[in-house]
């Protein structure tokens, strides 16, 4: 007969399911929860029910926000002729803190990646050619990781834009591969957008 799991060793469970999440921290945020007062575990709780419920996807970029369209896309004063191509949500708000970029954004949600059976339909490249053939679009700046998958996924974009009258460029990095943008500093973004390149 199964042992029935405990409630501590659920709560674990479900903790170590999350992104960056291993097994001593699952364990050391369970036991940190538990020992919160009852009142601060409900206001935990309702916060994670509260944005699950009142996220939404903009409808132009892809990105979450609590409106559709978000700020940024409603923003006048941001530069319509510039979209920056991120990988996804985290890397719009490593770039906003950089304050190196006044245009709009697209979220790709994922890159393309043959081995992990990821293609260009899983991503939201349909709704970027969208955006460019409806927009007054001069420059694409791609904005994916420095990994083999988001180089990749940049030659794809530059491959499918080549027949539109627009600039693809690369953000330049200067930065260790395989890292994620979300992770840089303010000034390393700052540098890694002055320094784009041109994809040829």
């Amino acid at each position: 007969m199964t042992k029935e799991i405990g409630p501590i060793e659920d709560l674990i469970k479900r903790l170590n399911r999350l992104p960056g999440i291993g097994s001593k921290t699952a364990q050391r945020l369970a036991y940190y929860i538990i020992g919160l007062e009852e009142n601060e575990v409900r206001d935990l709780a309702e916060a994670l029910i509260s944005a699950k419920n009142n996220t939404v996807e903009c409808s132009i970029c892809m990105n979450y926000a609590d409106s559709d369209p978000c700020e940024i896309c409603s923003n006048k004063n941001r530069d319509d002729s510039i979209i920056c191509v991120v990988e996804s949500p985290k890397d719009v708000d490593a770039m906003e803190r950089s304050l190196s970029f006044r245009g709009k954004y697209h979220v790709l949600h994922g890159v393309i990646s043959p081995l992990k059976g990821k293609t260009p339909e899983d991503v939201t490249i349909k709704e970027l050619i969208k955006r460019i053939e409806e927009g007054d679009i001069k420059e694409v700046i791609v904005a994916t990781n420095p990994t083999v998958d988001g180089d990749a996924t940049a030659r794809y974009i530059k491959n499918i834009l080549e027949d539109y009258d627009i600039i693809v460029s690369r953000i330049g990095y200067g930065l260790p591969v395989g890292g994620d943008l979300e992770y840089y500093d303010e000034i390393t973004i700052q540098t890694a957008m002055e320094n784009r390149r041109r994809l040829d």
